[in-house]
């Protein structure tokens, strides 16, 4: 088996100069977590596998402030990195990518014109297209929507878009099968219900999505320990677990993390 991936996640807001990371709960609670490239540069010392830079803030003024960050970054950092929001076109992902990028995410403009993943993976490639699904629990089953069974009850998966400010109504399993036949070559799928709460990740939703795809899960949402990563790689086929607040903040290291998990048994580079 391939090794499991452990990706920390910088969230970064580019609406102040030069840019900071963030963190929220649930998409909201925002708070201070670092400056971009020096969290990415320690994160990189410590063993990261990848490493995720997300523009909460994307807008076409503030574009040009990301693709510093990743230049300013990928002079040090030596891993792959993987940029997402407000990308919309292919020459906009060809901006990012020439920045020092190896993968672009893509949420909201894949939704609204799902053609975009064909278009970009022609040009770079499958393996550089990441589609970033944030999932929202429902608790009213409907026809033609995938059901899961959690001990909650029975849900389906509602996509968001705008960085979970709106919904739209898209089944979050289906939309998985549909991006990956489009040519996406991985999944970022995060728990809307578990983003920032320390409650571990979704295991029903990951194990929806990663038993039903062929290509590599990045399970995101809720993780607070090592534990909650050992849990995921257990339970569900993800390909790799992101953590944000535990690394930014302190808690646990990455290295700590891949020496207890390769201690349980589970396949890690260290």
């Amino acid at each position: 088996m391939l090794a499991r991936r452990i990706i920390p996640c910088l969230d970064c807001d580019l609406g102040v100069p030069g840019g900071r990371v963030v963190k929220g709960i649930e998409f909201k609670q925002i708070r201070y977590a670092g400056i971009p490239w020096e969290l990415a540069g320690r994160y990189y010392e410590e063993g990261a596998d990848e490493i995720v830079f997300l523009d909460i803030t994307a807008s076409h003024e503030r574009r040009d402030t990301m693709v510093s960050v990743i230049k300013k970054t990928s002079e040090s950092v030596f891993v792959p990195l993987a940029v997402g929001g407000g990308i919309k076109s292919v020459e906009q992902a060809r901006d990012v990518f020439n920045a020092g990028a190896d993968k672009i995410t893509v949420n909201t403009s894949a939704l609204k014109r799902p053609q975009l993943i064909s278009e970009i993976a022609e040009r770079y490639g499958n393996q550089a297209v990441v589609i970033a699904i944030d999932a929202k629990r429902r608790y009213n089953p409907e026809d033609g929507r995938i059901v899961v069974s959690t001990p909650e009850g029975p849900c389906w998966f509602e996509c968001s878009f705008y960085g979970g400010r709106e919904f739209t109504g898209i089944d979050a399993i289906a939309w998985a099968l549909e991006a990956e036949r489009l040519g996406a070559g991985e999944i970022l799928l995060t728990s809307m219900d578990r983003d920032g709460t320390y409650d571990g990740f979704d295991i029903p939703l990951t194990d929806a999505v990663a038993s039903r795809v062929r290509i590599p899960v990045i399970a995101s949402g809720g993780c607070a320990s090592p534990e909650h990563m050992l849990e995921v790689f257990q339970r569900t086929k993800a390909s790799a677990a992101l953590a944000a607040s535990i690394f930014h903040f302190g808690e646990w290291s990455i290295g700590d993390v891949k020496s207890y998990l390769k201690e349980r048994g589970v396949n890690v580079r260290i």
